[in-house]
């Protein structure tokens, strides 16, 4: 018996022993916590779902990825998230080309140009994105956008899409030529230089200022998206909705601090990845469901769908073309990314 129990005690000291050494470290990952600010207020639908990039993150890193969400101008104002995502004062930032296109003339490009992201061969809010997402990430733009954004210190990690842009909310009615004329617009990028270049006066001033703007009668319309309708209330100060002038799409992007971005290990930059692409995926679901809405509201008499006549589409049509080959004179990006989307969109 006591032969027994010294075997035994010998036994189960050696199974002590080894334990630790097979047993997996209890001790924690590293922690991810970082923060992004969208570009644009509380109530605006992009940056509403931008707590699925963070879900996502949080999930698809089990749980050690933490990404705070802020809204403009929580942190900085709409004009200055470029920036302090360069700087590092934010990680990342959610926002659009348009906004940094002193800096990137391509950005405009990227944005939108004048009816670039007409896609008429297909039907459906979705299935018109993903021609779009193919674009960029197999048609080539992609590879034109990331080195234009990388010299200024950012990483350009992926796009969402806005529905269709400009989606312009007006006090008044806007059909005719003489509607236009002088009509003030809240209005940025290149949508400026369009409907300045149509007989508005564009004024640009942040989108969290345009609510009370046009209440005022600061602005006569304003151009955003969708949810300037179903987040922003828009529809009790500027009921009208302006058909006729949009694409059927407008493109934002998730840019990362370079330096931070450069420093993650590979699984973390798949989490960003992925994340990114959720949102995207997201978006494109929430934006569909909102155009529904903007319809349902039509039809309860809330919003006045009013279709801009065929002088100032002829005219619309004129000046966007112009731009086109205005901006491809900016730098070799610019020419570039222009003729990729000629190419694409079949446009001599």
């Amino acid at each position: 018996m006591r032969k027994f129990l010294f075997t035994l005690f010998a036994v189960l000291l050696v199974v002590a022993l080894l334990l630790p050494a097979c047993a997996p470290s209890a001790a924690p990952g590293k922690a991810y916590n970082f923060k992004i600010q969208c570009a644009y207020p509380r109530g605006d639908l992009s940056m509403e779902t931008l707590k699925v990039f963070a879900d996502s993150a949080a999930k698809r890193s089990g749980g050690t990825m933490k990404i705070e969400v802020f809204a403009a101008p929580e942190i900085v104002g709409m004009f200055d998230v470029h920036e302090a995502v360069k700087a590092g004062t934010l990680d990342m930032g959610m926002s659009q080309g348009g906004l940094w296109a002193g800096v990137i003339p391509v950005g405009d490009i990227e944005f939108g140009l004048p009816y670039g992201y007409r896609i008429p061969e297909k039907k459906g809010h979705k299935d018109t994105a993903t021609v779009v997402r193919d674009f960029f990430f197999k048609g080539g733009f992609l590879d034109i956008l990331r080195p234009e954004y990388a010299k200024q210190g950012v990483y350009y990690l992926d796009i969402h899409s806005y529905g269709p842009v400009p989606f312009i909310v007006a006090r008044k009615s806007i059909k005719t030529l003489s509607d236009i004329k002088g009509l003030k617009i809240r209005t940025d990028s290149l949508w400026m230089v369009w409907q300045n270049a149509i007989g508005m006066t564009g004024v640009d001033i942040p989108g969290d200022e345009a609510y009370t703007a046009l209440k005022m009668g600061t602005v006569d319309a304003h151009v955003w998206d969708v949810s300037a309708y179903t987040g922003m209330n828009m529809h009790e100060v500027a009921p009208y909705w302006i058909r006729g002038m949009e694409s059927d799409h407008a493109i934002g992007h998730i840019v990362v601090n370079m330096k931070l971005w450069n420093g993650l290990p590979d699984d973390m930059k798949k989490v960003l990845a992925g994340a990114a692409e959720d949102y995207w995926n997201a978006m494109s679901d929430n934006y569909g469901r909102d155009l529904q809405a903007v319809q349902d509201m039509v039809k309860a008499g809330k919003v006045k769908e009013v279709q801009l006549d065929a002088n100032v589409i002829k005219l619309c049509e004129r000046e966007a073309y112009k731009i086109w080959d205005d901006v491809a004179k900016k730098d070799e990006a610019s020419a570039k990314a222009v003729a990729l989307i000629k190419k694409w969109r079949g446009v001599k």
